[in-house]
């Protein structure tokens, strides 16, 4: 057996078309692209292909739909090095895709359709094999899959990391007591806790239920983090890069947070070399590997 830790990651992949233009414009429009890709996207995928070039294992558990975007999808994590053999092809089912704009300075608009005819029921997943995990990385589009997998690695004792990305309020609150590590953007935590403050957003989720940590990253101003028995919320500066491409730079962050977490790093240390990748993620538009993050974090 490896020595390499699993993490598992549930949730979305996703068909990404990315265009990169001069400036978004209003609509109605019509714009020339300077470049164009196309390649695998999601937040449970992105965080999956981070912990293999991070130096993990990881398998994506997950659905995409038997039409033209579902098998290159599943080749692309696989050759990534991402074990694919918990992702379903639903039969009749359309995978999720999202266009995705970016401009000159690296910000981004994303047009997203979520899919359809994928399915919620949770009962093909290998549930089994949450006890060979290090951590289980999971994002909330699929809510269903989240609470079947978060219940089996909580009986493991394996660590739930839950990307908190901008859902429905309801979805949040549902899923956020399930998990140990919740770790929100900024519209995410808007949504879980509306009209609260950043530091009122963290406290009601480790209020929630036995939650460890609950954290926000906030870009350029860093996470801003707490745990339980702390009087007041931590912060980890962000590394200061020229960011290129956003896109997919919080989902590096969780995937890098949950290897931190299978890894046994102490929170201060798994905050910091998440925040690295992210950072790199959003600097060069790609995932890095290890040394990259090492040699940033040094």
């Amino acid at each position: 057996m490896s020595d390499r830790p699993l993490v598992i990651c549930l949730g979305n992949v996703v068909a990404d078309h990315t265009f990169r233009v001069e400036d978004i414009p209003q609509p109605p429009a019509k714009i020339p692209a300077r470049g164009y890709s196309i390649g695998a996207g999601g937040m449970a995928a992105n965080a999956a292909i981070a912990v293999v070039r991070l130096g993990g294992r990881a398998a994506f558990w997950g659905r995409v739909g038997d039409d033209l975007n579902g098998a290159p999808l599943a080749e692309a994590l696989e050759a990534e090095g991402v074990d694919v053999s918990g992702l379903r092809r639903v039969p009749g089912g359309r995978t999720p895709v999202g266009a995705v704009l970016v401009d000159p300075r690296g910000e981004r608009t994303i047009i997203s359709f979520r899919g359809s005819g994928l399915g919620t029921d949770p009962s093909w997943l290998p549930l089994g094999r949450i006890r060979e995990a290090g951590a289980l990385c999971c994002d909330p589009r699929w809510p269903e899959g989240v609470a079947a997998a978060a219940a089996a690695a909580r009986e493991a004792g394996v660590p739930v990391v839950l990307d908190g990305e901008r859902s429905e309020t309801r979805i949040l609150v549902d899923l956020v007591p399930r998990v140990d590590h919740a770790v929100f953007s900024v519209p995410g935590l808007a949504n879980y806790a509306p009209g609260c403050s950043p530091e009122e957003g963290l406290r009601r989720a480790l209020a929630s239920g036995p939650v460890k940590v609950a954290a926000v990253t906030q870009g350029e101003k860093g996470v801003l983090w707490l745990a339980p028995g702390m009087e007041k919320p931590r912060r980890t500066p962000a590394f200061p890069v020229e960011a290129t491409n956003t896109t997919g730079a919080g989902d590096v962050f969780h995937g890098a947070y949950a290897l931190a977490m299978a890894e046994g790093m102490d929170l201060e240390a798994a905050m910091r070399f998440a925040s690295a990748a992210g950072a790199l993620r959003a600097r060069d538009g790609a995932t890095p590997d290890r040394a990259m993050v090492e040699a940033l974090l040094h």
